[in-house]
């Protein structure tokens, strides 16, 4: 036992104790892109990487022998850490993402700055182009110039074509002279940037008032709906205006829906469900027009055999007439929502007809 103490203490130590910390990551790194692995660094500190590149710069090769003690060192290393925790808050919030409350976590964003999300530019170049048009309107032309700058060609030309033509040559001017603009400072301007994107009150709800009430009305009873938009008219026609190009219903088919796409959604309406709702809409003078778009637009034999089960309904019940209806219209929702079928927009009433 002895004996083989000190046989071990008197080896000598691998060649990898005479390597500072840095020469090891540096060979780490090296043998890792060596054999193709997809390594970023970008997340490190910037002096870090520098410390790297240059520690990289000023070596020359290792021999076999030193490269297998440094990987297993790493190897050994790797495999003693437990728990690895993400870094920053940035890193937490994606790893919680969807396990926290959305206000939580907008706040936490807030709290901890732009930067904790990524590349500040890479926020602004994925903005709206409506969003950037506010920012050129209000910041100076010098600032403008940097962002038009980082943008790509395609997104600056589209982003210039809106401005007013004063506006444009001043910024365009501008960029003339973004040539001494340090890198520090074009950072300083994106982080600003940046934040005013992020600048946006919270809002409780994802969709607008109009897209709300008209999802609601689009499941109520036409009685229902009929009442609620008699009483917007009377209180606010603009908004009840909006709110009925929101409304989707049987008797909206005809102006919304493609006549090629009518056949797919005979297909996922059970026949006996088709039959109700088209009986119960040739009943009713707003939707008589529906139930007849849709049989024009099937094969005549089709046609034919809907026609003659329509003739043979007896008594449908207001409510599970309806309820047949809607079951038509979630049809066309959910081809609509899978992509399957385009609706057409509305088209904007002429104000100054009549």
């Amino acid at each position: 036992m002895g004996d083989h103490t000190l046989a071990r203490l008197s080896a000598p130590a691998p060649a990898s104790a005479r390597l500072t910390r840095r020469q090891k990551a540096a060979i780490i790194v090296r043998f890792l892109l060596k054999e193709g692995a997809d390594i970023s660094l970008s997340d490190l500190p910037d002096d870090m990487q520098a410390q790297l590149t240059t520690q990289m710069g000023s070596m020359r090769y290792v021999d076999r022998g030193t490269l297998a003690d440094v990987v297993a060192e790493f190897a050994g290393e790797l495999e003693a850490m437990g728990l690895t925790f993400p870094k920053g808050v940035a890193g937490a919030l994606n790893t919680l993402d969807g396990r926290i409350s959305p206000q939580t976590a907008a706040r936490l964003k807030k709290e901890a700055g732009v930067r904790q999300f990524g590349d500040p530019w890479e926020q602004v170049r994925n903005a709206e182009t409506e969003a950037l048009l506010n920012i050129v309107q209000t910041e100076s032309v010098e600032v403008s110039a940097v962002l038009l700058s980082k943008l790509d060609v395609m997104r600056a030309a589209e982003l210039m074509g809106e401005l007013p033509g004063q506006t444009a040559r001043r910024v365009a001017l501008a960029m003339c002279q973004t040539g001494a603009v340090t890198p520090d400072a074009v950072d300083r301007i994106g982080l600003s940037l940046a934040a005013q994107l992020h600048n946006v009150p919270e809002t409780a709800f994802d969709e607008g008032p109009v897209e709300r009430v008209g999802a609601i009305l689009n499941y109520s009873t036409s009685l229902t709906r009929d009442d609620v938009l008699t009483g917007l008219d009377e209180e606010d026609e603009g908004f009840a205006a909006l709110v009925r190009k929101a409304i989707f219903t049987f008797a909206n088919i005809p102006e919304r829906l493609s006549p090629i796409d009518v056949p797919k959604v005979t297909r996922d309406v059970d026949q006996a469900i088709l039959v109700m709702a088209l009986a119960t809409a040739t009943k009713a003078e707003d939707t008589l027009p529906a139930a007849e778009f849709i049989l024009e637009n099937l094969s005549k034999r089709m046609a034919e055999s809907l026609r003659e089960e329509i003739a043979e309904q007896g008594s449908i019940k207001q409510k599970d007439g309806e309820a047949a209806m809607t079951q038509v219209i979630n049809a066309i929702r959910q081809l609509e929502a899978n992509g399957e079928i385009t609706l057409e927009i509305p088209e904007e009433e002429d104000q100054d007809a009549g």
